[in-house]
């Protein structure tokens, strides 16, 4: 079964998708995944969708939206970050947006002066590490290799950081079947009342919320997407 997920090799994304195939390819956006998936070119896709720091991931959520793919599974990996770097003089930390959001306070209090800079994933941070004595990277342990040593351990500003990601299959994978399910939709219009009217049946029914988050159409100002997940099967009536 081959897969897509965020590379180059080594990142959290790589980690997690390891848990369903060893076919792994990579590519450096989550819309590039959603869109391998949504063609059929590959059978699974992995992206990350929120992380309990940070919440969630803007950029996969606006792919979901744009295309029509199945969600098959949910993959809850913890984060456990370290910063590795050639020597322990460097002038600049980098690493995945999220990663080097999700260590703020350490890298303020330990590292004030070093710069941050952000790169499409923790893995290609540290090839940067690798290749400049002036960078450090945030990333897993065991990308560190024998070129760079590993500073600190559990810099994450959270012990309980951990992000969840979703596998994508085609859309005519798509399950009625299991305890949890995830909507998107677009109401195009706007009046008072209106979540109200979306979410009122839910409570109704007893049906558990689990997120509820809107993101900006892209049609016009003020207009929304909502991305909501609920603790029931669609084969429920």
């Amino acid at each position: 079964m081959r897969a897509l997920t965020l590379g180059p090799e080594g990142t959290y994304s790589h980690r997690a998708t390891k848990s369903i195939t060893d076919d792994i390819e990579f590519v450096e956006s989550m819309t590039a995944i959603v869109e391998g998936v949504a063609s059929g070119e590959y059978e699974r896709g992995v992206v990350p969708i929120e992380n309990s720091i940070e919440g969630s991931v803007s950029e996969s959520l606006d792919a979901l939206a744009d295309r029509n793919v199945a969600i098959v599974r949910e993959i809850v990996t913890p984060i456990k970050h370290a910063l590795m770097a050639q020597n322990a003089e460097f002038e600049i930390v980098t690493s995945h947006p999220q990663a080097l959001a999700q260590c703020r306070k350490f890298l303020a209090e330990e590292y004030p002066s070093a710069k941050t800079e952000a790169v499409a994933s923790t893995a290609r941070g540290v090839e940067r590490a690798r290749e400049d004595p002036t960078v450090a990277a945030i990333g897993h342990p065991d990308t560190a290799s024998d070129v760079l040593q590993v500073l600190a351990r559990d810099i994450q500003d959270n012990n309980s950081n951990a992000t969840r990601f979703v596998v994508l299959a085609p859309e005519t994978e798509r399950s009625d079947a299991g305890g949890k399910s995830t909507v998107i939709i677009y109401p195009n219009t706007n009046f008072p009342g209106l979540l109200l009217e979306m979410l009122e049946p839910f409570a109704e029914r007893d049906i558990n919320l689990s997120r509820v988050e809107s993101r900006p159409s892209g049609e016009r100002l003020g207009d929304y997407v909502f991305h909501i997940d609920f603790a029931a099967g669609l084969y429920e009536d």
